[in-house]
Parts: structure tokens; sequence; C-alpha cells
């Protein structure tokens, strides 16, 4: 079951209201208790309660729920809260009221949407009775300095805060008001510039969203990065305040996010070191604790806290962090203990450490890292390499079945240049472990004969590593063979490679295709594997590929055995019926019905199986086709002809227009000689490849009569008029 689940809280949310609060109640807890942050709950359980005139739980109910949740609606409920209690109490309710109202800004003020509270606080204060003239101008005073905290704050009502001051000043005394008017203006301009620039974040940001543990969604990444936005924005102190200012305003910012991104781990660790880093590590100190009480179950936060702690000197809580951390994280002690050990060694030296060492190991949940680091610190630290053998030798016996155990105990010996250990190491390691676990093993022992044996040895295990992984292989005989890439993984270093990396892909995909040619010598695996992954050399190395090319059988991977390369030559569409003109019969009608010029465009359009064709060859035929003066569309035409060279609409002449004989009759001899060598010209004209040089095109286009802006395209496709295919110019 999922508590976090949105719909259902809302769901028992809406079931609460129509019960007692008696029966409620309960339901509202549960609620709270999974959504600590949700002001709406917050409110309506309030709510509840005030409606049954229960004024003692309410109250206990607010001081849950304001400090931790500062948003203006629950705190105005609040401040209507207490003017209603306090409404039967005369001077003194209102002096209680006027308390809450400071106390109600003090926190919420800098809300964007405070402005009504700031006015209706003015509000208050002007209806308060005065006696004496001394209370009047206590009074006044009072107004003043709320006003003038108001027009400060960029809110969504500073310009009418500003209006009402304006008036106020000017009620009081006009020539008490030019001067503090005038003082106050570039404040008051400066907050309301901020105001709108601070509304841009703020928009980006959903009031209503409740906080839940982080699921990698759109909606929750966005809604991270405006919290974040607004908060750089605030830390860039825009209205230029005083610093104590500022950082108040900042501190209200991280409080409201944290309504919203209660869960997020990053975002206390931010805030507490934004207070540790303006010197304030007692406000950090705070936010830690009630991170890890908000998630018990981050044990990031626990070593930030701690690092915290211990770096103020504070080496008692510190520790205590850390023993909470072995006693709570079952599944995590191992790292737990390490990070221990490295803390008492840190502050109470390395007897302390080892100590704590000898009682971990005895623990079951203790793993061979815990050897390895005690090891390198002690190798390390205290320069004692006995100490730290006897440590890896003590580990060997419990883990010699761990690969990566084994890896470090050989970087270890490798380190005191102790090669005749390291070879005894590598052999009772390969002796022990089985063929599929001893790959990375095989491959070390293969880098270190590199390094430290002769040739005969290096080849030697080279075989022997052959032979030994062959037995996890189908197809042994393939695997024991020499290649040309077994050359190449010998005799690269580092970055260095004996051969380009095209060379290397080629020798890493040959490799590949040998070892599963003889597991399915059918086309569709050869197909496949051509297609297949292929290495660059950062990836490459010893044996990598056959790690790199391993598909893991945790992952649901389509069937390639059934995958073939698209080629249009090998797809046999459906058997559809042609007519006599070589389409099909409702093509046909189609064609019937539309004029000849636009068949004789389709017609020129060439022939292309398979995917849709590149639109700028299409738009070259288009535009270097000269359609012919059209005639009444809808009207039947004949046949579509099969020839895609054939002329549809009559001879052209050679500035592509349609030649129209005299009205008395045929076009003499002479002139029909002459239109024939013109068209013979322009065809042999179209049907050269377009030049490269703007000059000579230009040319053409004139001799041609095509409108430059129209031959634009034409120029870039470069295409032949009537088969479509694109020229060499423009492919290059």
């Amino acid at each position: 079951m999922d508590i976090y689940n949105v719909e259902a809280a809302q769901i028992l949310a809406n079931e609460a209201l129509l019960l007692p609060i008696g029966e409620a109640a309960p339901i509202y807890e549960k609620l709270l208790a999974t959504f600590p942050t949700a002001v709406k709950y917050w409110k309506q359980y309030v709510e509840a309660y005030i409606a049954a005139n229960d004024e003692e739980t309410a109250k206990q109910i607010f001081s849950r729920c304001l400090l931790t949740c500062p948003h203006i609606n629950l705190w105005r409920c609040y401040i209507n809260f207490i003017k209603r209690v306090n409404s039967k109490r005369g001077s003194e309710g209102l002096e209680e009221t006027k308390k809450a109202f400071d106390f109600m800004l003090n926190y919420v003020g800098n809300d964007v949407a405070s402005g009504p509270v700031w006015m209706e606080y003015i509000a208050f204060l002007k209806s308060m009775p005065v006696v004496t003239p001394q209370d009047e101008s206590r009074r006044m005073t009072t107004i003043r300095k709320v006003y003038q905290k108001a027009i400060l704050v960029p809110t969504s009502h500073v310009e009418q805060l500003w209006k009402d001051y304006d008036n106020f000043e000017n009620s009081v005394s006009r020539t008490l008001a030019k001067g503090l008017l005038s003082e106050y203006q570039p404040k008051f301009n400066s907050a309301r510039a901020v105001y709108r620039e601070r509304k841009k974040y703020i928009d980006d940001i959903d009031w209503s969203m409740l906080a839940i543990p982080s699921t990698g969604s759109y909606k929750e990444e966005q809604q991270c990065m405006a919290w974040k936005r607004l908060l750089t924005f605030e830390k860039g102190n825009p209205q230029r305040i005083d610093a104590a200012a500022a950082n108040r305003r900042i501190t209200f910012t991280y409080e409201q996010c944290l309504m919203y991104l209660y869960h997020h781990p990053d975002v206390w660790y931010d805030y507490a070191t934004w207070h540790a880093k303006n010197g304030s590590t007692d406000s950090a100190i705070k936010i830690f604790q009630r991170a890890v009480k908000a998630l018990p179950g981050s044990e990031v936060l626990k070593y930030a806290f701690a690092e915290l702690e211990e770096s103020i000197g504070a080496i008692q809580p510190a520790k205590t962090i850390y023993e909470s951390l072995v006693a709570e994280n079952a599944s995590m002690t191992s790292l737990a203990h390490i990070q221990f050990i490295r803390f008492l060694r840190r502050t109470e030296g390395i007897e302390a450490a080892r100590k704590y060492f000898l009682e971990a190991r005895k623990l079951p949940s203790c793993t061979y890292h815990v050897y390895v680091a005690y090891a390198t610190m002690s190798f390390c630290l205290d320069k004692d390499a006995k100490v730290a053998q006897n440590v890896f030798e003590a580990g060997l016996k419990k883990f010699m079945q761990e690969p990566g155990y084994v890896l470090e105990y050989a970087d270890f010996l490798c380190r005191l240049n102790d090669d005749r250990n390291v070879r005894a190491l590598f052999e009772r390691a390969l002796s022990l472990l089985p063929p599929e676990e001893s790959i990375e093993v095989w491959k070390r022992f293969a880098q270190f004969e590199q390094i430290y044996g002769d040739l005969s040895s290096m080849l030697k295990v080279e075989q022997r590593r052959k032979e030994a992984l062959s037995r996890t292989s189908e197809d042994a005989l393939s695997s024991l063979e020499n290649t040309l890439y077994d050359v190449v993984s010998r005799y690269n270093y580092m970055d260095l490679w004996p051969c380009s990396s095209k060379e290397l892909d080629y020798l890493s995909r040959q490799e590949w295709l040998a070892k599963n040619m003889s597991k399915k010598n059918d086309k569709s695996v050869m197909l496949t594997s051509v297609v297949g992954p292929t290495l660059d050399k950062g990836n490459v190395g010893v044996a990598a590929n056959a790690k790199l090319l391993h598909q893991s059988a945790r992952v649901v991977r389509p069937e390639t055995s059934r995958m073939v390369i698209y080629d249009p030559r090998q797809i046999k569409g459906p058997v559809i019926a042609a007519t006599s003109s070589g389409y099909t019969k409702e093509v046909d009608d189609i064609f019937k019905m539309l004029s000849p010029p636009i068949m004789s465009f389709i017609t020129n359009l060439p022939a292309i199986e398979g995917p849709s064709p590149d639109i700028d060859i299409v738009l070259g035929v288009l535009l270097q086709s000269t359609l012919p003066a059209g005639h009444d569309v809808g009207k039947p035409s004949g046949p579509v002809p099969g020839a895609a060279t054939t002329d549809l609409s009559g001879p052209r002449n050679q500035n592509g227009s349609v030649h129209r004989p005299p009205r008395d009759g045929q076009p003499t001899k002479r002139k029909a000689i002459e239109r024939q060598e013109e068209e013979d010209a322009a065809a042999a004209a179209q049907n050269r490849a377009m030049p490269r040089d703007i000059f000579r095109l230009r040319q053409i286009q004139r001799s041609r009569g095509v409108a430059p802006a129209q031959s634009g395209s034409a120029a870039m496709s470069s295409g032949s008029m009537f088969s479509g295919e694109q020229s060499a110019n423009s492919s290059s």
C-alpha cells in the first residue's frame, strides 16, 4: 500500500469533512503523520475544532504547525482565531491581538502574498482606541513604522501600501511628509521592481502540491528547479537590503520550500550548509536535527551532520551519530564500520581504531571491505606493511571466494614489489574461484605478467586464461584461437593503442562476429551482429569486449533472431491488380479527375520505394518543372502514360511557356523548326548538372526565364527535371 497516494489522501480528507470532529480527528492525525507539511489538512483540521468551539485544542494544533508551515492562508486562519478569542477581552484582548499580528508578520511578513495582512494590521492599529494625546502619538508612530516596513516588502499590494502611506503622512504633517516620502520613495521603487522579478519565479511554483518522496516525475523535477531558481534569486539580494533582513528572507524561502520538498535530502543539506557558511552553526545543527528526524532513512544526511559536528570540535555528538549509524543501518553496516574506524583514527588515534576493528571483524555482517579499509589505513598512515599484510592474510581465510578482495590484496602486494607473493595469490585464488567469477582476476593476472613477467610467462598466462574461460563458452575452439585483437590488448598502455580507432572498432566487431557465428549461422544473426555494439578505446582492455557485450539475464531484451536490416528490395508488398496504364484502378480513377498539368507534374516525379523521399529533391523537381497551361479541373482525361518522359502538355518555348498555334491555322514549317531547336536546347540545358558558380547559375536562370526567388530551391537540389535523381553537386 502506498501511504503517499495523493488521490487517496484527498478522499480521506473529504470524508473527514462530513464527520464529527471526534470521529474525524484520527483521520486527520493519520494524514498529517504522512504529510506533516500539508497546509490544507492542517487548516481543515484546526477549523473543525474552531467550529466546535474547542479553543484549547485549536491552540495546540496551531502550536504544532505554524512554525513548520509558513503559509499565509494558515497564518491568516490563526490571526482570525486570535481576534475571535480576544474580541470580548477589552484592552487586554487588543494587546494580545497586536502581539499576535507582530508574531505573524515576523514569520510570514516576507511572503509575496502578505500584502493584505499588512493592510489588515494597519487597519487594526488605526481602530485601537486612545485616551490621551500621548497614546495618540504612540499609535501614529507605530502605524508609521509598520507602513515603512510594509513598503519594503516586495508584495502584490506594495503599490497600494505606498499610496496609503502617502495619504497617511500627508494627513499627519505635510512638512514632515515631504522629507519622509522622499527618503522612502527609492526604497519603494526597489521593492516594486523586485516584486515584478520575484513574481516570475513564484508563478512557476505549484502551491497545492503535497510533499511526497521523490518519484523522478517531470512535474516534480520542474518544481525542484523552480524552487532552486527562487532560492538563487533571493540569495542574490536583488533589493540590496541589509544582511540581516536578507538572511531572514532567505530563511523564509527555505522554510516554504521544505513544505513541498520535505523528502528531498539535498534541500535540507543546502539549507544547513547555507547557515553554516553564514556563521550560524547553531542554526545549521538545528536544521540537520530536523532533517534527520524528517528523513530517518537518509544515511548521507547523518554523515553530513556528523561531519559538521566534527568540524566545529563537537566530537562526542559526532561519535553518537556514528554509533547510531552502526546500530540502525543493518544492511549498510560495513560502510558504517569503515567510516567509524576512520572517525576514531582522526579523533582518538590509531589504537582506538584498531580496537574497534577487532570487534567489528567478529560480527556476522562484516564484509571484506572492512579488512581492506583497515589494512590500507595501517599501511598508509602507520607505514606498517607487516600489520597490513597480516590483516589481508587474515581476511583471505574468510574471503578467498571474493574476487574483489583478491584484487585489492594483489594491488597491495604490487605496491610492495612482492611479485612472488602476487603470483602465489593469483594461483591460489584461481584454483578456487569458479570460471564465471574469475574473469577479472584473470584479466589482472595477465596485466601483472605484462609488467613484471617475460614474454613466455605473459603468453602462458594468456593461454591459460583462454582455456579457463572457454569452459563458460559454448564454442571452446573459437575462444582458444589467437587473434590480432589479443595482440592489441597486450600491447596497449593507458590511452595509447597500437592501432587507430577505426582499426580497433573493426577488430572488436570481427572478434564478436567470430564468437557468435558458430552459435547461430543464419542471416538474422549476421545482420544484427553487424549493427551490434562497438567498443571505443576508453572501454577496451584485456577480455573487455566479452564483458561489455554480455547481456544480463535480468533485462528483458527483444528477440534479435527475428530482426533484419530494412531493405525495400527484400520487402514484397501486397499484390494489387494493376490496369493497363500501370496503376491500380483506384489510382487511375483519381488521375482521370485531374488536369493534364497536374498529371504532368506527377509523372515527372521519381518512383521511390520504401521511406518517404527527401523533401529537397521533391521541391527541386517541382521548381525545375514548367507546368503547362491548365484545363478545367474535373474533366476526364486520357489514360495516364506509362513513361515519365512523355510530354503531356504539348511543345514548350525556351522560357517554359506553352507554345500556342496561330488562330488562323497550323504554324508554318519554319516556325516549327525553330520551336524544335529551342526545345532541344532547353532540354539539354535542364539535363545538365547545376553549376556551383552563382554568376553562371543566374545566367542560366535568365536564359530559361526563371525568377531568382523561384529557382533558389532548384539550385539547392540540383536534380534532373524528369528523373528526379540528385546530382553530384547536391550530394556534396
